[in-house]
């Protein structure tokens, strides 16, 4: 569902509304998964001061909104950008950042999720927490996190003292995500690897969650690799099947011919659909900032989406093997 280029930094159209939140995103949003040094997920290990400086240039560009997670990296994505806003002397007007509640080991409680908004708010250095996502609830029991004072009651509750803003959905497994929706308790959903130019597993999810009034970011648009370089075979963090490395390299050959390469591609197919408020980027070089902006507002011919369309690899690769 694409429908027009992405607004230019600055112009009308790259800040908008994050559902009923009252939170104002731009449309690209920094990723700061890659922060905090996951070379198993991302093939290099990230010095300290390079992730540094990557927040200060997302600090210095016209993107808005940085995401993280109590649990990247085990919490060096958030120290990084604590020291780096400590540099830059805090948050620049119209600018902040999102984080996500994590387990600690298999403690997904209420208490590990009070204390984990605590040891988030130390490391970033804020006082406030405009959204918070509970981070990927799928990799546990359901009863276990819906239990009267488990997780979620714990983070509605952070919600109606004020201890953080709005809160969020941030996961992958759409049927089971979709359980959590279906409480209508969360304000943002926020989806990765399952809405990419391979991908269209969260159809249903992202509907329902228009439908309820949810701001919704999408992540992971290059499906954790196999979208952003040549030499990656990775889809969802694990070797991706034979249908799919066929799309890729039949979508590759596409974006050839059109004057352009796949992660341009990737990228644009979803800051082009109005259902996102927002795309999230992963970023973990300072020079990344200004290439995503480029890649993001460069012009790209009409009849790309098409034919790319006509690659998309069957959907049932998706359900009948599901990416964690």
């Amino acid at each position: 569902m694409s429908t027009g280029p992405t607004p230019a930094p600055g112009s009308p159209g790259w800040r908008r509304p994050l559902g009923s939140t009252g939170l104002e995103v731009t449309a690209v949003c920094a990723g700061g998964s890659p922060l905090g040094s996951m070379p198993r997920l991302y093939g290099r290990d990230v010095p300290t001061d390079e992730g540094v400086a990557t927040v200060r240039a997302v600090l210095d560009s016209p993107i808005g909104v940085i995401d993280t997670s109590n649990g990247y990296s085990d919490g060096e994505s958030e120290r990084r950008i604590g020291q780096a806003l400590t540099e830059a002397g805090g948050l620049p007007q119209g600018t902040w950042v999102a984080t996500k509640v994590d387990p600690r080991g298999r403690d997904y409680s209420g208490d590990r999720v009070r204390a984990s908004v605590t040891e988030s708010k130390e490391r970033l250095g804020l006082d406030h927490l405009p959204l918070v996502h509970l981070h990927d609830p799928e990799f546990f029991d359901y009863d276990e996190i819906t239990a009267p004072g488990g997780a979620v009651d714990a983070l509605v509750a952070l919600k109606e003292s004020g201890q953080v803003g709005a809160i969020g959905l941030a996961g992958g497994q759409v049927q089971e995500i979709a359980r959590y929706q279906a409480l209508g308790v969360f304000d943002v959903l926020l989806v990765h690897n399952r809405w990419t130019l391979l991908d269209r597993s969260a159809r249903d999810l992202v509907a329902d969650a228009l439908d309820r009034g949810m701001g919704v970011m999408n992540a992971a648009v290059y499906g954790g690799g196999i979208l952003a370089g040549a030499d990656r075979t990775t889809y969802g963090y694990r070797e991706a099947p034979p249908e799919i490395l066929d799309a890729v390299a039949a979508m590759r050959r596409v974006c050839a011919e059109h004057g352009t390469d796949l992660p341009t591609a990737a990228l644009q197919h979803s800051l082009r659909d109005p259902r996102f408020a927002t795309t999230i980027v992963g970023m973990s070089r300072p020079e990344r900032v200004t290439q995503t902006l480029d890649a993001a507002t460069r012009e790209l011919p009409e009849a790309l989406w098409d034919e790319l369309e006509s690659h998309l690899p069957p959907q049932h690769v998706w359900l009948d093997a599901p990416f964690d």
